[in-house]
């Protein structure tokens, strides 16, 4: 089955990538969550616009994202949760909420599909997140979470 991905999968493609995968992949998984869309003779337009829009959000060129780098992994990034007395947070931190405290803090905007979490963060504490900037540059970055007042 032909297919062309709407957002990234990992170890499969980026969005505009026209892949082959079995049927039953493609129909029972990646279709129903909207990662991909069928391949038809007529999409070339809709890869050509889903390539534009992933050239805008990343970073041109590897200097530009090795500066990127250096600036995030020389700072830290400082959230605040609600948490119990515990320290267990009511809920749990995202990338998206990584994104939007890099962003808050001075730092560039970055796509929350590009932060990379091993797990989890559902307690207060200091952990490392791996940001990917460029296809060549990985930023680890520090994520301290706190309880808010």
């Amino acid at each position: 089955m032909k297919l062309i991905l709407t957002q990234e999968v990992s170890g499969l493609g980026e969005p505009g990538d026209v892949v082959e995968v079995k049927d039953g992949y493609g129909r029972n998984y990646l279709l129903p969550r909207g990662l991909a869309s069928p391949w038809t003779k007529g999409a070339e337009k809709q890869i050509a616009a889903i390539r534009r829009a992933r050239s805008a959000r990343e970073f041109k060129s590897l200097e530009e994202a090795q500066q990127v780098k250096n600036s995030l992994e020389s700072g830290q990034v400082r959230l605040s949760a609600r948490a119990g007395s515990s320290g267990r947070l009511f809920g749990a931190v995202t990338p998206s909420d990584i994104a939007q405290a890099v962003t808050a803090g001075g730092g560039p905007g970055l796509d929350r599909r590009k932060i990379e979490m091993p797990q989890p963060i559902k307690s207060v504490g200091e952990y490392v997140v791996s940001i990917r900037l460029h296809p060549e540059v990985q930023a680890r970055v520090k994520v301290k979470v706190s309880a808010s007042a």
